[in-house]
């Protein structure tokens, strides 16, 4: 399984993303321009990752111009056609921006910035559990209309909630105030991925937490 990792002016997890992907996880990893449009060299079962940062500053909203970077039109025709997408942070925005989830990603609900670890319930594997996941970002706040939030609990399409060391969810455990404690998603047809925690964060011993390496088992079947 290859992975590519677009990289948009802006970005600033992408080095995180590729470190993990190569040196934990051992996966081949290849680097993706955003001017760039090329993804011949993937298949359906490789994955296209939009990693977290700051694209284009953040200027207009979260996401809106990365958007329409050649590579994520590439990409949008990628997913469409069933190659696997994964968005984390603003790779999350940037995937409701563009359409390939639905929702958007709102202010945090304190209205500030939030830098530290949370705890997630992965919901659709086979054993629920509790893992440790760092969390950064100010525009991380999960909100879709009642129709879209109908959706994606009939469809199973409800990743990751947040929730305490206990695995309960509450809104006091959010931090973010995200609608359900909702922290990942994924579409319909479960090849794309979005979620505002970072697992890539979380893979290496000498960080003393590998729970990210769960996320990335349950999503790919990679340990």
């Amino acid at each position: 399984m290859k992975f590519g990792v677009v990289i948009f002016p802006g970005s600033n997890c992408d080095r995180d993303m590729i470190d993990a992907l190569k040196n934990d996880l051992h996966q081949e990893v290849i680097t993706l321009w955003h001017k760039d449009k090329d993804l011949s060299m993937f298949t359906k079962e490789d994955c296209i990752v939009l990693p977290g940062g700051f694209s284009f500053g953040d200027y207009l909203r979260c996401g809106a111009i990365a958007r329409f970077s050649p590579m994520m039109q590439s990409v949008i025709e990628f997913a469409n056609n069933g190659g696997k997408v994964l968005g984390i942070c603003n790779g999350f925005q940037i995937l409701c921006e563009s359409g390939l989830l639905s929702g958007v990603l709102l202010r945090n609900g304190n209205m500030q910035f939030v830098c530290k670890n949370i705890f997630l319930t992965n919901e659709n594997s086979k054993e629920k559990k509790v893992l440790k996941i760092p969390v950064a970002h100010g525009e991380g706040r999960y909100f879709a209309n009642e129709n879209i939030l109908n959706d994606l609990q009939k469809n199973n399409q409800i990743l990751y909630r947040y929730c305490n060391s206990e695995g309960l969810c509450a809104v006091d455990y959010s931090p973010n105030g995200s609608i359900n404690n909702i922290a990942g998603i994924c579409n319909k047809q479960r090849n794309v991925f979005g979620m505002m925690p970072h697992p890539e964060r979380a893979c290496s011993t000498l960080l003393g937490n590998t729970d990210g390496k769960q996320i990335f088992s349950d999503l790919f079947s990679i340990n």
